[in-house]
């Protein structure tokens, strides 16, 4: 009962943080979408009919205009924008109808792998692959491993005390963990690169971020590098082509959502993590 309340007050928080924007003709701004997104819906707004305005998980957009139909106008920029994404996309707008569902829209990552499938999954760090088995240490220097944590829904974060975005993500990231901190269910594991132990903790605990800092041994990471379960390394461009870089994990350590640079509104992400935590790994 507790868990479809926290998942209804999820749904509930994101369509009400939805739906407080407005862009300048009176529709609600997509969810997720940054500043160029709201420029482009606005634009969006001032289009020829048939039009229509697609996004996915991670702020995706695309929108075509002036079509000769609707559904061109929908499988259009639908195609458009699955090729810029993994996640799957939806229509936001046709013409100047909403047909955004937001019931639906935390089930996204969905569906999750059966453990037969997660056990023939290709290691990697797209959608659909098992993340590769980092060799790290627990906040309190204990040694341990991603497939360890296995059973839990992981929140990954690459991130650096030196990195001008990860510091003014930080906060809100904060909130986020706040929302899940004593779940059962889920875990964060934020690993900062380029910089000890200490550095990393001295920041946060200056900002009084507490997220749990996990991290991957100073020789590797003075390196460029962290070590993976069984030997050898892989390098951090490997994993986070740039600083931050996020991973969410589901419970069986297969890749359901990703994002390079910082999110300004993590707390949006909460039912869909939910629904991860209680639909994966079955």
């Amino acid at each position: 009962m507790q868990d479809k309340l926290a998942k209804a007050l999820a749904i509930a928080l994101l369509v009400a943080a939805w739906t407080s924007g407005n862009a300048a003709a009176g529709m609600p701004y997509p969810p997720q979408i940054d500043t160029g997104g709201r420029a482009a819906f606005e634009s969006y707004q001032k289009a020829t009919d048939p039009r229509a305005f697609v996004i996915a998980p991670g702020g995706t957009w695309v929108w075509h205009a002036d079509m000769p139909s609707e559904k061109m106008a929908v499988d259009a920029a639908l195609q458009d924008c699955q090729g810029m994404t993994q996640q799957r996309c939806v229509p936001y707008a046709i013409n100047e109808r909403i047909v955004f569902d937001a019931q639906s829209w935390p089930l996204s990552w969905g569906p999750y792998l059966s453990a037969t499938q997660a056990a023939r999954a290709t290691t990697g760090i797209q959608r659909g692959q098992k993340f590769p088995d980092l060799a790290i240490t627990t906040p309190d220097g204990r040694p341990t491993t991603l497939s360890r944590l296995r059973g839990k829904v992981i929140v990954l974060h690459f991130w650096g005390s030196w990195c001008p975005p990860c510091q003014n993500e930080m906060p809100n990231l904060q909130k986020l963990f706040d929302l899940f901190r004593h779940s059962k269910d889920v875990r964060f594991v934020s690993l900062p690169a380029h910089e000890s132990l200490a550095d990393a903790r001295r920041w946060a605990n200056a900002k009084r971020i507490d997220l749990p800092i996990y991290f991957g041994g100073a020789s590797t990471v003075e390196a460029g590098e962290f070590p993976l379960t069984g030997g050898g390394v892989m390098h951090e461009r490997q994993l986070a082509k740039a600083f931050p870089t996020t991973f969410v994990l589901d419970k069986q350590g297969i890749v359901v959502f990703s994002h390079l640079g910082p999110v300004t509104d993590w707390n949006s992400y909460a039912a869909f993590i939910r629904d991860t935590a209680a639909k994966s790994g079955r």
